[in-house]
């Protein structure tokens, strides 16, 4: 099989090589010279064998994923599928599926989750589309997905859509447990009762109903910064922990721990916080996300869209 790929970030990247790894041709393009295998879009889609082509894109969300599905939609061939794994809000998946299926060109969102840890460990795959669309690229989805059973770390969510849906969900969740994380790191920290914080929080991930993935990461952190002093405590906000709220609204359904989680990131940006500390030493850790360092200005906040691929 012969691959396509557009955005090569650090998930794009990883994403690359375990793919190779897996025996599938990749063919990748960015705007980088320095990564990238081909000069344009167009010499990508050339490249690719004839017969059913897949381009996997891999670019921010909004204007840079709308322009280039807009460019492959000319370069493909009825038959052709263009699948998004970047982290698209999932109305516009519905807006991207209907352009192209006017060409006669198939689409599938995926929301992936993995971070940069994704290529030695594998991704976890949230698929949107059209079932027939989704077998066809199975031989992709299972070289990227972790070993052991297909049901463990991917699933075919539903229509168009449905992947960066759950993806959505899945994001605002993981800003819920690292809330708690971090706000059970503060007050650890905040009397001389545990006189080992990190000890402490490695002795439960092992054998306890709080173990997990991300705790493992936070013990990480503190093993090479025990105080965590080398980050500063702001937290940026990914997009999709924003979206998750307002779908909440929309539907009447109460997440008061999301929510919290959510508009915590906003105070980190007011007030030292030990808590938010934990948070942003927890998304550089699984996602390879930038901090600030401790004492640093924070710059006037962005505009919460999400980058490629990335986890919140």
């Amino acid at each position: 099989m012969h691959l396509g790929l557009v955005g090569l970030g650090k998930m794009g990247a990883n994403m690359r090589e375990r793919l190779r790894r897996a025996g599938i041709d990749v063919t990748g393009y960015d705007r980088n010279r320095e990564v990238t295998d081909v000069a344009s879009l167009e010499t990508l889609v050339a490249a690719l064998p004839e017969g059913r082509r897949f381009v996997w894109v891999m670019v921010p969300s909004g204007g840079p994923t709308r322009a280039t599905v807009e460019e492959l939609g000319a370069l493909l061939s009825p038959g052709d599928v263009v699948i998004e794994g970047g982290n698209s809000h999932y109305k516009d998946d519905v807006e991207h599926a209907a352009s192209l299926a006017e060409r006669g060109i198939g689409y599938l969102d995926v929301g992936v989750s993995g971070g940069v840890w994704g290529l030695e460990n594998g991704y976890g795959l949230m698929v949107g589309g059209d079932p027939e669309l989704v077998e066809a690229a199975l031989p992709i989805f299972d070289a990227l997905r972790p070993e052991g059973p297909r049901e463990e770390g991917f699933v075919h969510a539903g229509a168009v859509g449905a992947g960066h849906y759950a993806k959505m969900v899945h994001n605002g969740i993981e800003y819920g447990l690292m809330q708690a994380y971090g706000e059970g790191f503060e007050l650890l920290m905040a009397k001389d009762i545990v006189t080992d914080v990190p000890g402490t929080l490695k002795a439960w991930t092992r054998g306890t109903v709080v173990r997990s993935w991300l705790l493992d990461l936070l013990v990480k952190a503190l093993e090479s910064d025990p105080q965590l002093g080398s980050i500063d405590d702001w937290v940026e906000d990914s997009g999709e922990g924003r979206w998750t709220v307002d779908e909440a609204i929309d539907a009447a359904v109460p997440l008061p721990v999301i929510s919290a989680a959510l508009f915590a990131r906003f105070a980190s940006r007011q007030e030292p916080s030990p808590a938010m500390q934990a948070v942003a030493a927890l998304r550089q850790q699984f996602g390879g996300h930038a901090v600030r360092q401790g004492g640093v200005v924070p710059p006037p906040a962005g505009t919460g869209e999400p980058p490629t691929g990335s986890a919140g």
